[in-house]
């Protein structure tokens, strides 16, 4: 596979994964009642626990945008 390929690849990865971070963090921010209440209908939780849950969940995501996606991507730029 070619290197332009690959960073063009990784680069749409980082865009669509970046961007769905971004918007679960805002939804999550700026409307936390309502992604308590629409959750709380399949699968009952103390407030608490929904939000150390949802916390760890945006936390791990991050985490793995930054090690499989946006490293890759900047290494690539660099190499090429």
């Amino acid at each position: 596979m070619e290197l332009q390929t690959l960073t063009a690849f990784f680069m749409w990865c980082t865009i669509v994964n970046g961007s769905i971070l971004i918007v679960w963090t805002l939804i999550f921010l700026l409307a936390p009642d309502l992604v308590y209440r629409s959750q709380q209908a399949w699968i009952p939780l103390p407030r608490e626990s929904f939000n150390v849950i949802m916390y760890c969940f945006i936390g791990l995501f991050k985490l793995l945008f930054l090690v499989f996606n946006a490293v890759p991507y900047l290494a690539l730029l660099l190499i090429g």
